[in-house]
């Protein structure tokens, strides 16, 4: 199953209105209420989800808590993540931590940053079936980075816009008054746009020294994850191989990493994914990079991604990121 940090949970508990019962949420997830946080210790991500749903749902000023637990991170509350983050030189160098080393705070959630229609995103990847505390998360993890971007950056930082997925659970005018920018919805992205001129300032205490000190410990961490952790990945590298002769079959990719089909159904499920969602996710890793770095026609990228019509691809590809495959590559400087 997909994990995420305990810290998640006592900083959601911390935004809780005055008055608001938790102590009960809290022992649900088999934590102390009055014990230290720990970030390494990991929770389900399907509970964590849970969780969240019901404290909002008791809290009369719900719609404004995840907004409220990420205006209160600060990056030494990540622990060594956190520290990687700020002593990184740059803003740029800090999202290129969190896309590398962002799975030491659990595996349900993986970023990057993207060059899409001449814009820059910072992206948010969550595992999970779409239900309404994954999407107070979402919205919880937005807030927190735009925070920790302005507590690290000499630039005087503000997101462009903001992108979600889902619909918005109020008004869109309060979601604009926290970011202080456009929030489009119904999007084909979570994430934060920004700037050049902000991801490239230096950081106020980014020092590579120091920065690569705290890199090695988190490779250690890395290192030291389960090997089911790292499932969804590796089937997302055997689709990829697979994809030009078109979409393997289950049966096909588990002979290929050498499990049952049960079994790599089994794990896949525990981790919050699907056989077919990874399938997607490697199709549009895929399609992307070939758009962003080579100069194959739109046919021939539809056909090294599985797709037996280019008409559909695009409809595909549009679905994933928002916009056209030709958009997307004139957007990468490659059109």
């Amino acid at each position: 199953m997909t994990k995420i940090t305990s810290l998640y949970v006592y900083k959601v508990i911390s935004q809780a209105s005055p008055g608001v019962e938790t102590r009960d949420l809290l022992e649900d997830l088999g934590l102390d209420p009055d014990g230290a946080i720990n970030p390494a210790h990991l929770i389900a991500s399907a509970d964590y989800y849970d969780f969240f749903e019901t404290l909002a749902d008791r809290d009369p000023e719900g719609l404004g808590l995840p907004w409220r637990i990420g205006a209160s991170m600060r990056t030494e509350e990540y622990g060594a993540f956190g520290l990687a983050w700020k002593s990184a030189p740059s803003l740029r160098d800090s999202f290129w931590r969190s896309e590398r080393y962002g799975r030491v705070l659990g595996s349900a959630e993986t970023y990057h940053l993207e060059e899409s229609g001449g814009k820059l995103f910072f992206c948010l990847e969550k595992a999970g079936d779409g239900r309404a505390g994954m999407l107070l998360s979402n919205e919880a993890s937005m807030a927190a980075v735009d925070v920790i971007c302005r507590e690290v950056t000499t630039a005087d930082f503000q997101p462009l816009s903001v992108h979600f997925k889902h619909s918005p659970r109020g008004p869109v005018a309060a979601y604009e008054a926290h970011f202080g920018c456009p929030v489009h919805f119904d999007s084909g992205r979570d994430a934060l746009q920004v700037s050049a001129a902000q991801v490239d300032a230096p950081n106020r205490v980014g020092d590579e020294t120091i920065a690569r000190f705290f890199d090695q410990h988190l490779e250690e961490q890395l290192a030291s994850l389960s090997a089911d952790d790292a499932l969804e990945p590796q089937v997302r590298r055997a689709v990829t191989e697979e994809l030009s002769d078109g979409v393997p079959t289950l049966s096909r990719i588990a002979s290929k990493l050498g499990l049952g089909t049960r079994t790599l159904q089994r794990r896949l499920s525990e981790q919050g994914h699907s056989f077919q969602s990874v399938v997607d996710m490697a199709r549009k890793e895929l399609a992307r990079r070939l758009l962003r770095e080579t100069s194959y026609s739109l046919a021939e990228v539809a056909f090294l991604t599985g797709f037996s019509e280019q008409s559909a691809f695009t409809r595909a590809f549009k679905r994933w990121a928002g916009e056209t495959p030709r958009s997307y590559r004139l957007g990468s400087g490659k059109g």
